[in-house]
């Protein structure tokens, strides 16, 4: 579904993607695990066009996206859940929601999305007239997730959806996140909670320093001493 090719970018002089390969298939969750200032953001960003490609191919169901406005990928099922939620706070969670399907226009298919999202978040429904900036991280967190969906996305972009959230509200995500999947849309999650990300998994990628440095199974990474030491404190 996502193929990532020897993909080099960066901002200004800095190189923060070199070399990068990387594949998501159908259906399939993939994690994309690494520190601070690895490049998963960047790497997200630039499948979804808002950095420019240097190097290297992306391609998205065999058409080339690398040189496509960020819009114009939305189109084609590819969304992304960004880092910090970025919510419209003087919004409401209802017109948030609605951010999510402006480019639908089948009244019935969004209807149908609203009660989708509303089944899997209720308290977003209880809420659908409070102002966004007024829910707390976890709520926020929802609700962010809820418009990627409203997209009608075939892969999300996910990056970082259990920052800043509490233990509880974490596994909350998870159950979220492995529900998402189960509905037969693949998964791009970059995470610093390793052992989240790589618990739900199919596969797994380690990036370091821009480079790709390790892949396999979710539980084969799991298992893997170099990732038990760098990202699980063991």
């Amino acid at each position: 579904m996502l193929k990532i090719n020897k993909i080099d970018a960066g901002y200004g002089g800095i190189r923060a993607l070199k070399n990068v390969s990387l594949e998501v298939g159908d259906g399939e969750l993939v994690a994309l695990i690494g520190a601070n200032g690895a490049g998963k953001s960047t790497l997200l960003n630039t499948i979804s066009g808002m950095v420019p490609l240097r190097s290297g191919t992306i391609e998205y169901n065999g058409v080339k996206i690398s040189s496509l406005a960020p819009h114009k990928i939305v189109q084609m099922g590819v969304i992304q859940i960004p880092e910090g939620r970025l919510v419209f706070a003087g919004m409401s969670v209802k017109e948030n929601l609605e951010v999510g399907c402006y480019l639908r226009h089948d009244k019935k298919e969004i209807a149908e999305a609203y009660e989708q999202v509303y089944n899997l978040f209720p308290i977003l429904k209880e809420r659908n007239k409070q102002m966004a900036g007024t829910l707390s991280g976890g709520e926020q967190q929802m609700m962010a997730i809820a418009r990627g969906l409203m997209s009608k996305p075939s892969i999300l972009l996910m990056d970082e959806p259990s920052l800043g959230l509490s233990p509880v509200l974490v596994e909350h995500v998870a159950e979220t996140i492995d529900h998402i999947r189960k509905q037969k849309i693949a998964i791009l999650l970059v995470e610093q909670n390793a052992r989240m990300a790589l618990r739900l998994a199919d596969r797994g990628y380690v990036l370091q320093v821009g480079e790709m440095v390790m892949t396999g199974t979710g539980k084969e990474l799991l298992r893997h001493p170099d990732v038990r030491k760098a990202y699980l404190g063991i």
